[in-house]
């Protein structure tokens, strides 16, 4: 049995919510939503945890996340930094946001020994998507002598209507899974809504599409090898390449190349339903919502109020 390793993608964190000492709490005594997922992801049995976070967040970081997570648990920092890319490639003199979450992941190539999960660092999961995770990835054959394929890659299916924000839009992957349970599309839709007893989507804000409530959807809570990061290296080395007239504000997002490569069959990609709801402070109206959860699953008896005493 292998213990796995937890991606956390938290370089973006600082700007989504206006500086990372603004980020708000919604546990009683200071914890955010990162000090959940972390919590969750170790008693589900990871034993690593790395944070993708950008340079000039390092030192409030730390002090506000990080230090009390490193006595936890062997932890890591990996940058995203717009100049971390292949040999021969530079970055635009007019590039300033970040290349996706394909490049976030990449960025950890050298951190990663192990089967690993990768996550937001905003959003709220449960316990219940962590433990069939680290259930999944610790049962992979490893270290594997060459990688295999299909790459045994997994992800945690929720249930569309356990992910919506009471009080705006959602960004979601819907996703198509195969009879015997596994992912063979997933579609970004931008914009999801509840309306008038309906969940709907549009892509331009004038036609709506309706979608089941019970479609499978992806919170971009992903598992795989370490097999992934020479894959994530073809295909942003093709990205960077067909993108060249676009590169200033073009982005290579995660989901993008699992797409590929399910064409390519060179991944099979294990869907974990769950039936676990989703929360996260994607509104600023969801900040209240979010605290009376956390209390509700503490009076339940799920998390200690005192989350690291």
């Amino acid at each position: 049995m292998t213990s796995p390793t937890l991606i956390i993608l938290a370089a973006g964190i600082g700007s989504r919510y206006g500086g990372l000492k603004q980020v708000d709490p919604i546990g009683p005594h200071g914890e955010i939503i990162i000090d959940y997922s972390i919590y969750d992801a170790l008693q589900a049995g990871f034993n690593q945890v790395i944070f993708l976070i950008r340079h000039d967040l390092e030192e409030v970081f730390h002090e506000r996340i990080g230090r009390k997570i490193e006595r936890r648990v062997k932890t890591a920092y990996v940058y995203q930094e717009l100049d971390n890319l292949p040999p021969g490639f530079s970055v635009p003199s007019e590039r300033k946001k970040p290349w996706g979450t394909g490049h976030a992941v990449w960025c950890c190539r050298d951190a990663v020994q192990a089967p690993f999960a990768v996550i937001n660092a905003d959003d709220y999961y449960g316990r219940e998507a962590f433990r069939l995770l680290a259930d999944y990835l610790a049962a992979l054959p490893w270290p594997e002598k060459q990688p295999r394929l299909p790459y045994p890659y997994a992800l945690v299916g929720y249930v569309l209507r356990n992910t919506l924000s009471e009080h705006g839009s959602v960004a979601r992957g819907v996703c198509q899974v195969t009879p015997d349970g596994f992912l063979a599309g997933i579609q970004e839709r931008t914009r999801i809504e509840a309306v008038d007893q309906a969940i709907r989507h549009t892509e331009n804000g004038v036609d709506w599409i309706d979608l089941p409530a019970d479609s499978t959807v992806s919170m971009n809570l992903w598992g795989f090898t370490p097999s992934l990061f020479a894959e994530l290296e073809t295909h942003f080395k093709t990205f960077l390449v067909s993108h060249a007239d676009s590169l200033v504000r073009s982005e290579f997002f995660l989901p993008s190349v699992i797409n590929d490569l399910l064409i390519e069959h060179k991944a099979q990609v294990k869907i974990l339903p769950t039936g676990e709801k989703w929360f996260g402070v994607t509104n600023p109206q969801d900040r209240p919502v979010v605290q009376a959860a956390i209390r509700a699953l503490i009076d339940r008896g799920v998390y200690p109020a005192h989350l690291w005493d």
